[in-house]
């Protein structure tokens, strides 16, 4: 993610976290912190297209200061969910992290957010608590730990380190891989 990519990425944290929206300020800052590593995923070309279906479809923050990791945000625009979308964007931030030799990576999620949390499951994050009254809205969090970003990625079909990921048309079938994480 680039200063290029923030108005995208901000119509989506305000369309996806209408509650718990970051700032823009807070958001830019991120990208200017040396142990942040954002990603967007792009329609393929980057044309833009329909309405909701802007470039970005979807993106995801990690924090890695070794040897810990914070999954900070996902999202994935609705039109996009069950692509892989959310997948292809853990795979990466695991690949970071793994590449800046973090052991254990944690996160937050969203405890009525059940496909989320699979999501995660599958990669190896296994639940570590609670946080109640986490969000704005006084729903608690679930705090979810993998202390094995390698295993995760290898148990994983993710592609090369620095590949852009990039999906087609949203018109194309979806499977019920993931949602909003």
């Amino acid at each position: 993610m680039t200063d290029f990519d923030l108005p995208a990425v901000m119509e989506l944290e305000r369309s996806m976290f209408p509650d718990d929206a970051w700032s823009e300020d807070m958001m830019s800052a991120e990208l200017g912190e040396p142990t942040r590593h954002y990603f967007v995923a792009v329609r393929s070309g980057g044309d833009g297209g329909g309405e909701g279906e802007g470039p970005v479809v979807a993106y995801g923050g990690l924090r890695a200061a070794a040897p810990f990791g914070n999954v900070q945000t996902v999202a994935v625009d609705r039109a996009w969910w069950g692509r892989g979308v959310a997948s292809a964007l853990v795979v990466r931030m695991l690949t970071e992290a793994y590449s800046r030799a973090v052991d254990e990576v944690d996160l937050e999620v969203r405890s009525d957010n059940p496909r989320a949390r699979e999501l995660y499951r599958r990669f190896g994050f296994a639940d570590v608590g609670i946080k109640r009254g986490y969000y704005r809205d006084g729903a608690d969090a679930i705090a979810m730990r993998c202390s094995a970003p390698a295993a995760a990625i290898a148990g994983t079909r993710g592609g090369e380190q620095g590949e852009a990921l990039e999906f087609g048309d949203s018109a194309e079938p979806a499977g019920d891989d993931e949602e909003n994480a």
